[in-house]
């Protein structure tokens, strides 16, 4: 996936596909049905995650299940898909913009690291560190608005929040009331949370793939000369998504629960600011307030990541230009 030192075997090259050996047309539209497929399936844990985070202090002490339950109960298996709708719609052009510059900055960022002669792993988790929160920066004006409107969807009718007739009614109210800027409720947040998420998740994933490569014996010192079995691949890959879903979600779960509650609580004037927020999640609960839906967080990340980048490679395999 990244540009293999002259010093890699070329039997761990080749499990790699560079982006200037894409076809970039095929890479986009069949990228956009294949990442719809994913989110359609891991959606419902972002709104039990979501509601986890912004419910009462009672509710909040429920368990997961028990959320699923509820909403199971009061809505069917609409109520898991609350504002897909509108996630749908801005994830396209955010996914493009986010693999663009990820793939862009990876080259630049290999290069930068390449004289500093690290070893592979450590080169690997700095360059898709970079990379990962360069693609999440470029991303953010594009995601931040969708994930304001998702997220109030997700919550309405819930714990005392407002209900709507959808995405539409929701950017409606929020200008109406704030101006474009309320749209972007909570985007320095947003940049916090995500842009290190994304880049703990990127070195996370680049250097556990070649630790568990050297592991496997395809390492820059091994004698190997034959390409590892797609099979195996695959297995490397998966496990590399999961190592990184954990990675990710411990460090950055505290500033995602204090967004996403910026975002979605408190009506008209009495929206509170970030420091109100920590304050009551710190009354409610001590410290571990912040670490609430961490277990639906981890599973969201470590099976979103895992389902992505398998998705990610495969496609990438997909369109692939023959030399």
């Amino acid at each position: 996936m990244n540009t293999p030192p002259t010093s890699r075997v070329a039997s761990f090259g080749q499990t790699e596909i560079n982006w200037d050996k894409l076809d970039k047309k095929r890479f986009y539209v069949v990228g956009a049905g294949l990442f719809t497929g994913v989110t359609v399936a891991l959606y419902p844990v972002s709104v039990v995650k979501t509601r986890i985070q912004v419910a009462s202090r009672e509710i909040a002490e429920r368990s997961a299940f028990s959320v699923i339950k509820g909403i199971l109960k009061n809505d069917g298996v609409p109520g898991l898909y609350r504002g897909f709708g509108t996630v749908i719609t801005g994830a396209v052009p955010a996914r493009i913009i986010f693999l663009t510059a990820l793939e862009t900055t990876k080259i630049s960022a290999f290069k930068l690291v390449a004289p500093l002669e690290l070893n592979e792993p450590t080169q690997a988790a700095i360059a898709n560190g970079i990379a990962g929160m360069t693609a999440s920066l470029f991303s953010q004006a594009v995601f931040v608005p969708i994930d304001v409107v998702s997220q109030k969807l997700m919550v309405q009718g819930y714990s005392g929040h407002a209900t709507y007739t959808g995405g539409i009614d929701v950017a409606t109210k929020i200008i109406k009331s704030y101006g474009v800027r309320g749209l972007y409720r909570g985007f320095g947040l947003s940049v916090m949370t995500y842009s290190p998420s994304s880049a703990a998740w990127w070195a996370s994933y680049g250097s556990s793939q070649r630790v568990i490569w050297r592991f496997l014996g395809y390492g820059a010192d091994s004698e190997a000369t034959a390409a590892p079995s797609q099979s195996k691949i695959v297995m490397v890959q998966a496990i590399g998504g999961i190592i990184a879903g954990a990675t990710a979600s411990s460090i950055t779960t505290p500033l995602d629960t204090i967004k996403t509650r910026l975002q979605v609580m408190g009506h008209q004037e009495n929206r509170p600011s970030a420091k109100q927020v920590v304050k009551d999640l710190i009354a409610q609960d001590g410290w571990k307030g912040f670490y609430r839906g961490l277990g639906p967080r981890f599973f969201s990340m470590s099976a979103w990541g895992t389902s992505m980048i398998l998705t990610y490679e495969y496609l990438k395999r997909l369109c692939a230009v023959e030399d």
